[in-house]
C-alpha cells in the first residue's frame, strides 16, 4: 500500500488500523446488532425452518482460523492444529448468511467450544442473560411436547440444552444419522458466511503481515462490511460467491483451558427429541438418500 499510494508506510500502519476501528464503531451498531428480544431470535429461528427446515433453530456457530504471520517472540500460543499461526474468528451466522455474533481474537490453539465457553456470549448464555425464547412444541409434532430453542454446532461444541451437536462415531443408528445430517444442513449456513466474507475481502487468502491487534481490527471491519452488503445482496448473488455481546473486549487474547463437550442428560434428551422429530414428523423426501450416500445427492 506505501508504494501503490506513495504514502510512508509508518502513517500506513495508523491508517489502517484506524479506518477499521471507525467503520466497526459506526457501522456496527445497525449491521452488527446482537437480538435482544424473543421477538428478534424468533426471527432468526422461521428463517432457518423456512430455508432449512430446522426448527426452533437461533443460529449456526462455527471458528475461523485468520492465519497470519507470526508474531515475534509469541511461541506456540498463536499455532494451530492446521499448522499455521493465527487468531481464532467466532461467528454466530443466520439463514441468511449474516453474522449475529462475533468473537475475535482469541490464540489459534484455542479450541472452538473453549473459546465459545470464555466469550461473552457463551456466558451470557450459561447465565440465562440472552432472553431467549421459551420453549414450545415443534411445528406438527405438540406430542413430543415444549423443546427449547438451540443453536446448532460442530463436534467442537459441548451438548447442551441451548447448543445442539452431532451424535459421535461411527456406530450412529440410521436416525441418528439423519439428525446428522439435517443439522449439517442448517449449520452449512455459517460455513457459507465464513465463504462469502473470505471471496469478498481477499486478503483471507493471504497470511496477514500486520500485528495481532491490527489484524483484529480488520477482521472485525470486513465483518460488519459484509453485513451491510448481504443486506443488499440477493440470493442468487450470494450463491455465485461462494448491548453488545459481540466482540471480546481490547486486550482479551487469552490462552484458554480446555472443555469438556459431554452434556447433560437433558440436553441429551432434547437431541433425541430432535431426531425423532426429523424421522418421523418433518421427514425429507431425500434425506435418507443423502445419508447413504454421505450426505451427497441433496437437490
Amino acid at each position: 500500500m506505501s508504494y501503490s499510494y506513495r504514502v510512508g508506510q509508518p502513517t500506513i500502519t495508523r491508517i489502517v488500523p484506524e479506518v477499521c476501528s471507525v467503520l466497526w464503531e459506526r457501522l456496527a451498531p445497525f449491521y452488527m446488532r446482537m437480538p435482544t428480544t424473543e421477538h428478534d431470535w424468533l426471527e432468526i429461528a422461521s428463517g432457518y425452518f423456512e430455508k432449512w427446515q430446522f426448527p426452533h433453530c437461533l443460529g449456526a456457530i462455527d471458528g475461523k482460523h485468520i492465519v497470519m504471520r507470526s508474531p515475534d517472540n509469541s511461541g506456540s500460543v498463536y499455532f494451530n492444529y492446521k499448522g499455521t499461526f493465527s487468531i481464532v474468528l467466532l461467528a454466530l451466522a443466520d439463514a441468511h448468511l449474516q453474522f449475529v455474533m462475533i468473537d475475535v481474537g482469541a490464540y489459534g490453539r484455542n479450541s472452538d467450544g473453549g473459546i465459545f465457553a470464555h466469550s461473552n456470549f457463551g456466558k451470557a448464555l450459561n447465565t440465562k442473560a440472552l432472553c431467549l425464547p421459551s420453549g414450545s412444541h415443534l411445528p406438527g409434532a405438540k406430542q413430543l411436547g415444549d423443546v427449547p430453542f438451540v443453536f446448532i454446532g460442530d463436534e467442537a461444541f459441548p451438548l447442551h440444552e441451548h447448543i445442539m451437536r452431532p451424535y459421535p462415531g461411527r456406530g450412529c443408528t440410521d436416525e441418528q444419522r439423519v439428525f446428522n445430517y439435517r443439522l449439517s444442513r442448517a449449520r452449512r449456513c455459517v460455513e457459507s458466511a465464513f465463504g462469502v466474507l473470505a471471496t469478498r475481502w481477499r486478503v483471507f487468502y493471504t497470511k496477514i503481515g500486520v500485528t495481532p491487534e491490527t489484524t483484529k481490527e480488520i477482521v472485525k471491519a470486513t465483518v460488519v462490511l459484509h453485513n451491510l452488503l448481504q443486506k443488499e445482496t440477493t440470493a442468487t448473488q450470494t450463491a455465485s460467491m461462494l448491548h453488545d455481546y459481540s466482540v471480546r473486549p481490547a486486550g482479551g487474547v487469552e490462552d484458554l483451558p480446555r472443555i469438556g463437550v459431554h452434556g447433560s442428560q437433558q440436553a441429551a434428551d432434547i437431541r433425541d427429541t430432535f431426531r425423532n422429530y426429523f424421522n418421523h414428523f418433518n421427514v425429507l423426501p431425500w434425506q435418507d438418500n443423502s445419508v447413504r450416500r454421505g450426505y451427497l445427492g441433496e437437490p
